[in-house]
């Protein structure tokens, strides 16, 4: 990075920085110069020259990470506007260090076609915060019997295709699905959960559920479905996402199918990551989660797969509920949490904690989704597009649920005290949050 260099206008540079790149395995000291929406350099070590004729700005040696990307963010545009549109995800995005957010395809109607694709798409553009992609619905209205136009919404830009949080019940309709999928190598996921043995339940079964008097799914419910949709994965040769793991059991599936070859990458909630049936405690809805939350054994074991690497992706599972959703009765309280700005402090208690790598940290929040999706994203390199978050990762923050950018405020971190505060945010070389 020298004076002399041509400098486009707009540039922008971030130097004194502890670079963070799960990419290339570097965390050390940099800086990063950024024009026309690209990073044009990136130094690793102290930089003695300070570029002229640009905006700089001292990270004072705070961190300095690729954006982060979600893949799994529910809003209620189009359909159900009042629990969070894309202009109130974007927002809580931006101020969370999320610069790509997929949303999924439970709308009203549901992004079942290349049109809906396209409208998501746009509408996410017209907002210009952050970079909004759109999951398309693996049956038509998620029905889980007639499978959609998958090939039409890939041919639009839809990054994968599910059915969210509904299972496709009809194995020969998931079979269908991913054999057409395979032929242009397009990414299915899956929620892996048996709907008999599920049907109904707001909890796991156990010593808890059965004292707190709730209904309760039994843990091996994940690896009995997870097992259906790995023989099929097999059969097909589909690349497939195993949606929401969350029990040691099925991790222990995962990783026999990898040991065999299969492309399988799996995908774990924050949520699942930090709180464990426990936290249901005397009937607190907002920790009603779907699936629900775990024993502390597999909260554990989720943990040791993000440091070994088993889990791809780390996502916030963003399910906006307004207070009358789940100011309810336990069992009739709507599943679901926010989370897209509590992610990156949530996440670094998996640092803070239990002494994870900062890097295999980031990596499934980074570079793991990226990869999966085939996003041109995730890394701090040149020519890679200017996505990026500065964060203080030893900040202590309290996070105060009222005060979240989204519409809803069902956050299950109300209250905590954690580390991790996002002070920069910049989609495309543009700042679109400065908490400074």
């Amino acid at each position: 990075m020298t004076a002399a260099q041509p400098i486009a206008p707009k540039a922008l540079a971030i130097v004194n920085a502890r670079l963070l790149d799960p990419a290339s395995d570097y965390d050390g000291p940099g800086a990063v110069l950024i024009a026309d929406g690209r990073i044009v350099e990136v130094i690793h070590g102290q930089a003695t020259q300070r570029p002229e004729g640009v905006q700089i700005i001292d990270a004072e040696g705070r961190c300095l990470a690729p954006g982060l990307i979600d893949i799994r963010v529910k809003t209620g545009e189009p359909g159900n506007e009042p629990k969070e549109t894309l202009k109130s995800a974007s927002l809580s995005a931006a101020a969370g260090g999320v610069t790509t957010i997929v949303v999924q395809p439970d709308t009203d109607p549901a992004i079942d076609d290349p049109a809906m694709i396209d409208h998501i798409q746009r509408r996410g553009a017209a907002l210009d915060l952050v970079h909004v992609r759109a999951a398309g619905a693996a049956t038509q209205s998620r029905d889980g019997e007639r499978m959609a136009e998958i090939g039409l919404m890939h041919e639009a830009g839809a990054l994968y295709f599910t059915d969210g949080d509904r299972v496709i019940r009809n194995t020969r309709t998931l079979q269908r699905v991913m054999s057409y999928a395979a032929s242009f190598n397009a990414l299915i996921a899956c929620r892996p959960t048996e709907p008999w043995l599920s049907e109904g339940a707001v909890a796991t079964s156990g010593e808890l559920a059965t004292r707190l008097g709730l209904s309760g799914a039994p843990a091996i419910a994940e690896r009995i479905q997870l097992e259906r949709d790995l023989a099929l994965v097999e059969q097909t040769g589909a690349r497939f996402l195993i949606d929401q793991i969350s029990t040691e059991g099925a991790l222990e599936t995962l990783a026999r199918a990898r040991a065999r070859g299969l492309e399988v990458a799996a995908s774990a909630s924050i949520n699942h990551l930090c709180f464990n049936e426990i936290d249901i405690g005397d009937y607190r809805t907002f920790y009603r989660l779907d699936p629900p939350l775990r024993a502390e054994s597999d909260r554990q074991a989720l943990v040791e797969a993000v440091r070994d690497g088993l889990i791809d992706v780390i996502t916030s599972a963003h399910c906006p509920e307004p207070a009358e959703n789940k100011r309810r009765p336990f069992a009739e309280a709507e599943p679901g949490a926010v989370g897209l700005e509590t992610l990156l402090p949530a996440a670094l208690t998996l640092h803070h904690e239990y002494g994870v790598d900062l890097l295999d940290v980031l990596r499934p929040l980074t570079q793991g989704p990226a990869a999966l999706l085939g996003l041109e994203a995730g890394e701090l390199s040149q020519g890679a597009p200017a996505d990026l978050v500065l964060f203080d990762a030893g900040a202590p923050v309290v996070i105060d649920a009222a005060t979240l950018r989204s519409k809803s405020k069902n956050s299950p971190f109300d209250g905590r005290r954690l580390q991790g505060k996002v002070l920069l945010t910049v989609v495309s070389g543009r700042i679109v949050h400065d908490a400074r």
